[in-house]
């Protein structure tokens, strides 16, 4: 996927889509230097968390259930937070992203991740 910037997007902010791309209820997978992400469009709203469950790192989020508030990882049913990624207890779960709407284009706040041996 070809990652664009605009001038007034923070550097860190990554695009991923236009909104057109994002149907409304459908989680989508975009990866963002190295990272797996899903990019979920409900209600006109915008959410990104990892797209890796915790619970046996199937990268599926993007395909689970949509339901009140959460969505659902396909493969057990853990349930996450669409809003910050935790579980219902509030504890741990998936990292989230912050996101920016610029027109029509979604970006995703990614932090590339620098391995330090």
């Amino acid at each position: 996927m070809n990652l664009q910037k605009s001038s007034e997007i923070p550097e860190e902010f990554f695009r991923v889509c236009s909104l057109k791309e994002l149907p409304d209820k459908t989680g989508k997978r975009f990866f963002v230097n190295d990272t797996d992400i899903a990019v979920f469009k409900i209600n006109g709203e915008i959410f990104a968390l990892s797209n890796t469950c915790p619970h046996q790192h199937s990268s599926v989020i993007y395909d689970g259930i949509i339901e009140d508030n959460y969505i659902l990882c396909p493969v057990h049913g853990w349930k996450f937070n669409l809003a910050n990624g935790t579980l219902p207890s509030g504890s741990g779960g998936l990292d989230s992203y912050e996101v920016i709407l610029s027109g029509n284009d979604v970006y995703v706040k990614v932090i590339k991740k620098e391995l330090k041996w």
